[in-house]
């Protein structure tokens, strides 16, 4: 019934946030330990050498796809997986619900 529902959706324009199930509020305590390498303004990971992403105001749609990707082994990250291992789908809505509600601004690195 879902997947019909995100086939009208997509044929009819509409946003796939409406289907989000994210509690950002539960998501907020969840993310206490995103934050320690998310939140952190220019923080980059030690090898490879990259600057980490900002997920204050990201798609919550994609921060649900990557935390499953990496909890299935199909991204590599230990860090990532490590972190995502620990989450049940509903931990990851909400922790995706909580970055979405973020505002962006101009240097956040949250």
């Amino acid at each position: 019934m879902r997947r019909r529902l995100i086939a009208l959706m997509l044929l009819l324009g509409l946003p796939l946030t409406a289907l989000a199930d994210g509690d950002a509020a539960r998501g907020e305590q969840l993310s206490y330990t995103c934050t320690g390498c998310h939140g952190i303004p220019f923080y980059k990971n030690v090898y490879p050498t990259y600057t980490v992403p900002r997920l204050g105001g990201q798609n919550q749609e994609y921060i649900v796809a990557a935390l499953k990707a990496y909890r299935s082994g199909e991204r590599q990250h230990a860090t990532m997986q490590a972190q995502a291992n620990t989450l049940s789908d509903q931990d990851i809505e909400d922790i995706a619900a909580y970055f979405a509600s973020l505002a962006t601004l101009e240097g956040d690195a949250s």
